[in-house]
């Protein structure tokens, strides 16, 4: 492969992962309108977020500095096409674009950006313990999630369909963290590795998601 090829190959990757950016953002808007819940608050969830940064690194099947570019250019893209497709579909304010709430979305995006990107293209190479830990981290996150679900629906005060649908949520979120467990992990070893590491991937996500205020 030539210099030219490559730099085009790179070009191509780089509008790829643009696109799935816009993508992301703009369908979660559209998903959270359209579907009923507790379907719903997967499209507003932003443990599916973090999945598709894993996603997208683990497509690019490069090193861990491409794949975290990767994942938080893919967050950073998503995060404004969601609020400029509000602006545009629902009337709301383009001070949203740059609202404090929107900086804060993006600093969380940068962040999951960058772990999960690295995690999925980490899920190709390293040590085979760290491809273990790499492959748990999407179920991982999911299942954090999931708990926190639990935990925000038992609190006094809510409502019963509140409840109802955050305990749905938590368990459709639990089914498919530990199916892209299997599914990413190629072999039965892995995937029990895959699996513990993920338990305690998830209690650290709980925790983390409790102190940035998700939980309450």
């Amino acid at each position: 492969m030539t210099t030219t090829d490559r730099e085009v190959r790179r070009r191509h990757r780089v509008l790829t992962v643009v696109v799935c950016g816009v993508l992301l953002g703009v369908v979660d808007l559209l998903l959270q309108r359209s579907l009923p819940y507790p379907w719903a608050n997967l499209a507003n969830s932003s443990a599916v977020w973090a999945v598709g940064a894993f996603a997208i690194g683990w497509w690019l099947r490069a090193d861990w500095r491409r794949s975290v570019f990767a994942g938080i250019v893919l967050l950073v893209v998503a995060v404004e096409a969601y609020y400029l497709a509000a602006v545009v579909l629902m009337n709301d304010s383009a001070q949203n674009l740059w609202s404090p709430t929107t900086i804060a979305w993006l600093f969380f995006g940068v962040l999951a950006g960058a772990f999960f990107g690295a995690a999925g293209g980490l899920s190709h190479h390293g040590q085979p313990r760290l491809r273990a830990i790499a492959m748990a981290m999407p179920g991982a996150v999911l299942l954090a999630e999931a708990a926190t679900l639990v935990k925000r629906g038992a609190e006094p005060g809510r409502g019963s369909h509140y409840r109802t649908d955050s305990l749905q949520t938590a368990v459709i979120e639990a089914v498919l963290g530990v199916t892209l467990i299997l599914l990413v992990a190629r072999t039965n070893r892995v995937r029990l590795q895959a699996i513990a590491a993920a338990t305690v991937l998830a209690l650290l996500g709980f925790a983390a998601y409790t102190i940035a205020g998700f939980g309450s």
